[in-house]
């Protein structure tokens, strides 16, 4: 079972207790990219209840995480962790076939997918 992204065991922890705070224990965490942003393309995190036919599941650190058969391309070697700062706490994505990322940081493209981009706010 290959792994296209892998969650780091801070992420998991953190994506638990949203899971226990949200009512969402046994969902899947979802993992996408979605067309949108200065350079194209954007991340998407979320919980889904159901797994659809093309979803690639893998399990870490006891979470169930889906990525679409069409994003598996764009997301492989993908790493999600959870970083804590004296701003607060957040997500990071470190992905290794973004070749280009909007200033504001929420944004990518790769060499194989431009997306749609669209004017930064």
């Amino acid at each position: 079972m290959t792994q296209y992204v892998v969650i780091t065991e801070t992420a998991a922890f953190q994506v638990k207790k949203m899971m226990e705070h949200n009512g969402e224990e046994g969902s899947f965490l979802r993992v996408s990219v979605n067309g949108g942003g200065c350079s194209g393309l954007t991340y998407g995190l979320g919980f889904s209840e159901e797994q659809a036919a093309d979803d690639l599941l893998s399990t870490q650190h006891g979470i169930n995480v889906l990525v679409s058969a069409e994003d598996a391309p764009i997301l492989e070697g993908t790493k999600v962790d959870y970083k804590e700062s004296l701003m607060g706490g957040g997500f990071t994505i470190d992905n290794p076939n973004a070749i280009a990322s909007c200033g504001c940081g929420t944004s990518f493209k790769t060499a194989k997918k431009e997306g749609t981009p669209q004017a930064c706010d």
